[in-house]
């Protein structure tokens, strides 16, 4: 579904990963923004019961606000907040300082299986994704997509290598190639980069739906963290 005559570039990348960037045809870009809102639209929609009842379960179990401000890095590294469900206690950014050195992710990211500040509630959230639904506000206004290379943090994105901000060439997502193939054990945020390198070398409305596919089966199964 790209334009035939796209021009495409390299991006060079560490142990000569080369994955190659398509620029697609305008027309995509604006069928993949429809689908964003129509969808996001909708869903924000028919699942506001499920919000409702999910805010209540947050500020019933855990002191704090309910939503958790995400500050993240989208589409050429512009800073943007979005918001989650909080799924975490109150002071969790106080914690994470002590737990660096527990740091099971290889680069700029954390990430911590058993993780110490996630509420019950939170971790059933998780197990669920469902403390990600928020973010369908932000894809409504078009920080955010469906489908695209999650956004780092904005203290993760200032340690990124040149190479690692190519993940942000285009807008990120709720969900991605990297949540779909075995996040759980990958254990080195170049890997992850270069799904997300991958995908956007091969994008087409096509991937994006087995994405969201597949997205829709693990949240289903609880499979999600």
């Amino acid at each position: 579904m790209s334009d035939p005559k796209a021009t495409e570039t390299a991006v060079l990348g560490p142990e000569s990963v080369v994955p190659r960037i398509r620029l697609v045809h305008p027309i995509w870009r604006l069928a993949k923004r429809l689908i964003d809102v129509v969808a996001s639209g909708l869903l924000l929609i028919l699942l506001a019961p499920l919000f409702a009842v999910l805010a209540i379960l947050v500020k019933l179990t855990s002191p704090g606000p309910v939503f958790y401000r995400w500050k993240v890095v989208g589409e050429g590294g512009r800073y943007f907040t979005s918001h989650k469900f909080r799924s975490m206690f109150v002071n969790a950014d106080e914690i994470k300082e002590r737990l660096l050195g527990l740091n099971e992710m290889k680069g700029p990211v954390f990430k911590m299986k058993d993780d110490p500040r996630i509420t019950r509630t939170g971790r059933w959230m998780r197990q669920y994704s469902l403390d990600e639904l928020p973010q369908l506000w932000s894809v409504l206004k078009g920080e955010m997509s469906l489908v695209g290379p999650r956004p780092p943090l904005q203290n993760e994105y200032e340690k990124f290598t040149e190479w690692q901000k190519g993940k942000l060439r285009v807008k990120p997502g709720i969900t991605c190639l990297w949540q779909i193939s075995g996040r759980h054990e990958i254990r080195d945020f170049n890997e992850w980069v270069r799904l997300d390198l991958e995908y956007i070398a091969n994008w087409s409305l096509c991937l994006d739906l087995k994405i969201l596919l597949r997205t829709i089966r693990a949240v289903i199964s609880g499979s999600g963290r």
